[in-house]
C-alpha cells in the first residue's frame, strides 16, 4: 500500500490509500479526485487522465512508454513531468507519491 496525494489545479489536496497494483488513475476515480476524468476506463486510448508527477518522483515513477508518449499528445499542456495516471502502478516505491491534476483534460 502507498499514500498518494493528488493536487487539483487550485491546490486542493486529496491524499489517498493506494493498493499496490492498481494505477495512480484508478484511485483518484475511487476516491472521486476532481479532474480525472479517465473516459477510456485505464485503456491509454485517450488522454483524459493526465497528471503531472511532481519533480521529486518522476524517476521512481518512470518515463512513458511509446503508446503512453501517443496518447499524451492529445493531452494539453503537456510537461516534461506529464503522464497518464493509468499507467502509473502503485507499488511500495511510490509510498508518498504527488501528482498534480492540470485545470483542464482533452
Amino acid at each position: 500500500m502507498a499514500k498518494v496525494t493528488y493536487i487539483t489545479h487550485d491546490g486542493t489536496k486529496f491524499e489517498v490509500d493506494a493498493e499496490n497494483g492498481s494505477t495512480v488513475m484508478e484511485n483518484a476515480i475511487r476516491n472521486a479526485v476532481p479532474g480525472i476524468e479517465a473516459e477510456c476506463g485505464g485503456a491509454c486510448a485517450c488522454a483524459t487522465c493526465h497528471v503531472y508527477v511532481d519533480e521529486a518522483w518522476t524517476e521512481k515513477a518512470g518515463a512513458p512508454e511509446a503508446m503512453e508518449e501517443d496518447m499524451l499528445d492529445f493531452a494539453y499542456d503537456v510537461q516534461p513531468n506529464s503522464r497518464l495516471s493509468c499507467q502509473v502502478k502503485v507499488r511500495d516505491e511510490l509510498d508518498g507519491l504527488i501528482v498534480r491534476v492540470p485545470e483542464r483534460q482533452a
